[in-house]
This record gives structure tokens, sequence and C-alpha cells, in this order.
């Protein structure tokens, strides 16, 4: 049970009630200023507020993680979890109209479970059925919180596209009977995003007319609104992010060019396989680089992968981070980092930094989660063993200062659910 100490502040005479908790002799892998060994942390009202060699406070709540090692929450830059009634929209080609946002599901039971492997935060993607996809939504891992209560305060928000074999549904082809989607090819896909964008810009020219001649004083009717032009106004204002799903160099190097062609920034390459192919394309435009440690051969377009991948692109000066796109996967996601230490000499900083502040700055969110700093959230994994180690396993995860997995409580509230099984047993008997 958490300790609340009731601090009097006598400047404004108000009582605050504010939640205090220590975790001490630890080893605090800050992952942006070193290595702390048996240092101390202390949590106030959900932030980080000292680090090091911390005095307790009366009345706060200690957790002692002697032998242990604390980090960052997992940042999952890639994620499908939490969600209800299917992620792809897939009717259309561009569905930018979307939004995950609506369709986020507090109880998916992948939450807790990401939680047990150290995950705080996540990005919700809308599927790859479409060149443009719908809005996402990055979400905090607060189990047994309402849908809403689960969204990341303050995120940028971004959108999904999509290149290659899945939006030219060259695996879902439609019956026979029914009409194919256009686009069905890599010509198509660049097509139907250049469109879009040419849509847009024209969409947003038309409200900017509006506006400056509502300002100046005359009567005009206001523009009819498309909401699905209006995410990619966005976009061309630096307001939305783009995360874009891609494998192949060539089509990586296509966005780019058409980005820079109307004038902004592809936050993030998706799963970007060949990207070792173009790192040096992809760091000069500025985009950032989520893939996977070792995938590679599950369907045509992902055969020239590589398991050196995040590695040569962070040579080459991309920011890069390793996802999960998988429920399953996001539960060892430390272990996917340390495949960057064999696969490509990353130092034990380095790797960590591909599941932490790395995927924190490409969600544009490193100023509140990341890296274990002095008014930050305090969003904290305790291991048993060092996080890189195949033997480590999550103790406790805390997002906000608050604990959402205990393995100890964990394993009790197994005991306690096999012995209801058994009586209930007995009972039918």
């Amino acid at each position: 049970m958490r300790l609340i100490l009731l601090v009097v502040l006598v400047v404004t005479g108000r009582v605050l009630a504010q939640e205090e908790i220590v975790i001490r002799n630890a080893t605090i892998l800050t992952i942006t200023s070193g290595t702390i060994e048996k240092g101390s942390i202390l949590i106030r009202d959900g932030k980080i507020a000292e680090i090091g060699n911390v005095k307790e406070p009366p009345g706060a709540q200690v957790i002692d993680a002697a032998g242990m090692y604390v980090m960052p929450g997992i940042v999952d830059c890639h994620s499908h979890i939490a969600i209800t009634g299917g992620v792809n929209e897939g009717t259309l080609s561009v569905t930018s109209m979307a939004g995950i946002e609506d369709v986020i599901d507090p109880d998916d039971i992948d939450i807790y479970r990401n939680l047990a492997g150290g995950v705080t935060t996540a990005n919700i993607l809308h599927g790859s059925a479409n060149p443009i996809g719908g809005k996402n939504a990055v979400i905090k891992l607060r189990w047994g919180k309402q849908a809403k209560e689960l969204l990341f305060e303050g995120a940028p928000p971004g959108i999904k596209f999509a290149l290659g074999e899945n939006p030219k549904r060259s695996n879902f082809p439609p019956p026979s009977s029914s009409p194919r989607r256009y686009p069905a090819t890599r010509m198509g896909v660049e097509d139907v995003i250049r469109q879009a964008f040419v849509d847009a810009r024209k969409y947003q020219q038309t409200w900017q007319q509006y506006r400056q001649r509502k300002a100046a004083g005359e009567k005009v009717l206001e523009p009819k609104r498309d909401l699905a032009l209006e995410p990619l106004v966005e976009v061309l204002e630096g307001k939305r992010l783009v995360h874009a799903h891609c494998y192949r160099a060539d089509e990586i190097l296509m966005l780019i060019r058409l980005a820079e062609e109307f004038g902004f920034k592809i936050a993030t390459f998706q799963h970007v396989l060949e990207g070792y192919k173009v790192a040096r394309e992809i760091a000069a435009h500025g985009a950032g680089a989520s893939t996977f440690s070792d995938w590679w051969a599950f369907k045509i377009e992902a055969y020239d992968a590589i398991p050196h991948n995040a590695a040569v692109m962070h040579e080459y000066g991309v920011l890069v981070s390793i996802n999960s796109d998988s429920a399953q996967e996001a539960r060892y996601l430390n272990l996917e980092a340390a495949k960057a230490i064999k696969y490509g000499g990353l130092s034990e900083t380095e790797a960590l930094k591909l599941i932490t502040i790395n995927p924190a700055k490409q969600l544009g969110i490193d100023r509140r989660v990341g890296s274990i700093e002095v008014g930050k959230d305090a969003d904290l994994v305790i291991y048993d063993k060092h996080p890189l180690s195949i033997y480590a396993v999550v103790q406790k995860t805390l997002v906000d200062g608050k604990i959402y997995f205990d393995r100890q409580k964990d394993i009790e509230a197994r005991r306690e659910i096999e012995k209801e099984k058994e009586m209930l047993k007995k009972q039918k008997q």
C-alpha cells in the first residue's frame, strides 16, 4: 500500500498530498548520463525528483533493489495492442480520416503482458493496408484505466503511411467477382500519396484564403471540411508526424523525394529492412528508422534484410529504434536490443537507447520519457539482472510513479487463482 506524505506548504497555506517512493541500492542505467552503482531514485507525484545519493523522506514507500537494475521504461515505436474491432480500414487507398484513438481497448490483456516485459509507452498504429492509413495514438500502459486515460498527454499526433506489398495488396487478392482496389503496383502507391498531397495543398490554400478574407472583414462562406485532407494539411504544416511502413531501398528513396517535393519530413521509416542500403540518404533527410532486430524472409520484399541493419544505420547518423510490431515480441524488446551488440558491435548503452530514448525522440516525447533524469516521468523498470542479459526478468514496472506490474504479486495471484479453480472443481463434483 502506498503511503501518503502530507506536506504543508507554508507559503500558500495549502495542504497537498504528495506520493513519495524511493528505489534504493540499485544499479541505475540512466541511458543519457551514465550508470550509477548502488544508487537511489526519489519519486514524487509521479516524477523523478532526485537521483543518486538520496535521503529517504519520512513515510516514503521504499523499494529495496539491491543487486537489481533500474532502467527507463521501454518505448515501443510500433505496436498494435489495445485496439478493438480490427487495425486496418482497408476499403480505401486513403483513410486518413480514421483514427486509432477511437478504438483503444483498455481491457486488452496485452497491455498487462507488455508491462511484464518492461514496456511503459507504445505507439499504436493503423495497419498497412493503405498508402495513407489512419491516425496513430501514443499511449502509456496504465493497466486498469479507461481508454482516454491511456493516451499520452501532449504527444505529437502522427499518421501511418505504407509502401510496398501490403498497400498494393500483393498477398490479399480480392474474390474473382470483385474489382481490384487501386493501387496494385508500387507506381500506383506513389501516385496515391502524391495526389493526396496535391489535394491537401489545394485544400490548405482554400482555407488560408478564407481566413484572410474573413480577417479583412469580408462576409464569406466557410469552406466544406474534408476530414481525410485535414490530417495531411497538418503534415504539410509540420503538426503531424509521418510513420511510414516500408521495406525496400527504392521505395524508401521514393518517399523521401516525395516528402521533400511537398516540403515535409518523414518522422520514422518503420521496419525499413533495407535501410542499410540507403542509410546516408535517410540521415540526410532527417528521418528516424524503427526496425526489427533480425526478422527477414517472411515475404519477398524482406529477403534482403540483415541483422546488422540497426547498427549500420546508427553508424551513418540515423536515429534508430527497435520495435516489436507484435504483442508477443514486445515482452522481450530488451533482448531484441541486445542483438545489436552481437550484430554490429553497439555498446550496451547504445543498445539500450534503441528501446528507450531513441524511440522517445522519434515520437517527440523525449522531454518526459526515455531516460532517467530529474523532472521526467517516473516510468521505470526494475530487472533482477542486467536488462541485456537473456536471464533478466522484470520484477516491477512503474508508470507515472505507480507500480502497474509486480512480479511477486503476480505469482501470488496465480496461486490464489489455482486455489479458486480447485475449489470450484470440488464443488462441481
